[in-house]
């Protein structure tokens, strides 16, 4: 069963109507996979708008697929319905996904990231030339330790209210107020960059990545917090996790030596502070939905490692 308004909105925007259903999905967005009756295979996405973020998400992606990039190309703009961003694009399924946490993997999984930031570092932002793209901001919410409107260490996100009953634990309380502290001092340039960059994103194909999915999670953040931000999320696949101190290590290595330059020793630590956060951010939405505690036991393991390294 498709939603009402998607006949309708396939027909004025891609100029006919859906014909077979190939995928649907509901999370964070609704995505629909499908056949339209003139035979094109295309996917519809649609989320809640976040004062037009997404409409750079999209351009940004539409700009890496015309330059070669492993990513679906879109087929529109993004409108707006409801309050809700629509867009559709390309129909890119096959590859397979890793779910190795080693430090080969991880090395596996930073080239590709680089190349996105560095391929992106070609679109001007927040200027007034032809092409030129506004910051995809808010971030992410996963990615948001540089809220200023809320007290405590935590930015408000909607989908987590209504749990205040429940205790988040005192060492992720902790940790994130640790790490909220050693990013609100962090002052380098900004970037565009995936801060999503998980296992179930991705898709390989003879070593090789075929499509890198989920662009809703644009970021504009310092080069080091994208790559750090990856360190730690690469092994995630259905749950939400944190890879090895030693696999996050060998992927910001990797990342490194795939721009060309390292990190100085500030970047490093920020890395470390952005790897942690993530998994930080995914510890507490276990706490509060009462969910098995995967991220919670990665955090429980590395939490005082991390904070190390990030100088925290």
């Amino acid at each position: 069963m498709l939603p009402e308004w998607l006949s309708g909105w396939c027909r004025e925007h891609l100029g006919a109507a859906p014909a077979a259903v190939l995928h649907s999905s509901v999370h964070m967005s609704e995505v629909f996979g499908l056949r339209l009756i003139d035979g094109r295979d295309v996917a519809v996405k649609a989320r809640p708008d976040q004062n037009g973020r997404e409409a750079t998400c999209v351009e940004v992606q539409r700009f890496l697929a015309a330059n070669g990039y492993p990513c679906a190309a879109p087929l529109t703009g993004v409108t707006i319905r409801d309050g809700w961003a629509v867009h559709a694009e390309e129909w890119r399924p096959g590859g397979t996904m890793l779910r190795d946490t080693d430090e080969s993997t991880a090395r596996l999984f930073a080239a590709p990231l680089a190349r996105m930031v560095a391929l992106a570092a070609d679109i001007e932002v927040g200027g007034v030339a032809p092409g030129a793209v506004e910051p995809p901001l808010p971030n992410p919410e996963w990615t948001r330790w540089d809220h200023q409107d809320e007290p405590g260490p935590w930015p408000r996100i909607a989908y987590l209210e209504g749990h205040d009953h429940v205790e988040v634990p005192v060492f992720v309380t902790e940790a994130a107020r640790r790490i909220r502290e050693r990013l609100s001092t962090v002052y380098l340039p900004r970037v565009l960059g995936h801060a999503d960059w998980e296992s179930q994103n991705l898709r390989w194909h003879d070593g090789r990545p075929w499509a890198v999915h989920d662009w809703d999670s644009l970021a504009w953040l310092p080069e080091a917090a994208i790559a750090g931000a990856g360190s730690g999320a690469f092994a995630s696949a259905e749950s939400p996790t944190l890879a090895p101190v030693a696999s996050s290590a060998a992927f910001l290595e990797a990342y490194a030596e795939a721009r060309g330059r390292p990190f100085d020793d500030q970047e490093i630590e920020v890395a470390w502070a952005a790897s942690l956060w993530l998994a930080l951010h995914n510890a507490r939405s276990e706490a509060l939905h009462g969910s098995r505690p995967v991220a919670l036991t990665a955090v429980a393991q590395q939490a005082e490692e991390r904070l190390r390294l990030a100088g925290a």
